[in-house]
């Protein structure tokens, strides 16, 4: 998604105190960042941040690590977790946002950093061929987060692309990773609990069926 800077982004990023700029000086030790030792839950490309911040709420028995690459996305999301926590009047300790390409995330996180459950939300499709290794579905990227996600943990994965779905679910089969759920329509199943993202809305919207599953590390 291309997305305008703003001038106030890194001032604010620098100013909170859940963003980390140097995540790489944490590989290791993410779990001390967290007043309270819980499972970590990851989501990959986090983008505005509603839905670990809305997640974070709902879940205080769990900590909550959010990436993305691009500063001005990372902004927006430390304000939407702002004013979430704020109209919850709760304060902030389950979350901690960090810039971090995700094709490199094994420069940041290893098998120390136990990762019970990662969340991956309407990540860029790459149709192109020559380019379908940056999926951060493709058995590639799968291998790297299979170093630091614990036996037997999972992967949540949305995407509003046909043929990315159709082909993530061949990725996770190959990387050793069992489909326990699986829909074509998601908002036509009846779930106890559903975020939805900024994009999942806007497709919606557009009459997109969203596509989703849960995909669960054999060993």
């Amino acid at each position: 998604m291309r997305i305008r800077r703003r001038n106030w982004t890194n001032k604010e990023l620098e100013e909170a105190k859940f963003y980390i700029d140097n995540p790489q000086d944490y590989k290791g030790k993410w779990k001390s960042l967290f007043e309270i030792e819980k499972p970590i839950h990851l989501e990959l490309g986090c983008g505005k941040g509603t839905f670990i911040a809305n997640l974070a709420i709902l879940h205080p028995e769990i900590n909550f690590i959010g990436m993305d690459l691009i500063d001005t996305m990372l902004g927006f999301a430390k304000r939407n977790i702002e004013n979430v926590f704020k109209n919850a009047n709760k304060q902030i300790n389950n979350i901690i946002l960090t810039r971090c390409d995700i094709e490199q995330i094994l420069q940041v996180m290893d098998e120390r950093d136990v990762v019970d459950r990662i969340y991956i939300n309407f990540c860029n499709p790459w149709p192109r061929g020559k380019h379908h290794k940056k999926r951060l579905t493709h058995v590639r990227q799968l291998e790297k987060y299979k170093i630091f996600l614990k036996p037997m943990g999972e992967i949540y994965f949305k995407t509003d692309d046909d043929y990315l779905f159709e082909d993530s679910i061949k990725y996770f089969e190959e990387a050793g990773f069992k489909i326990l759920w699986k829909s074509y329509d998601l908002h036509s199943e009846q779930l106890s609990e559903n975020i939805e993202t900024e994009h999942e809305k806007m497709f919606s919207n557009e009459g997109i069926k969203i596509k989703a599953l849960i995909a669960k590390l054999n060993s």
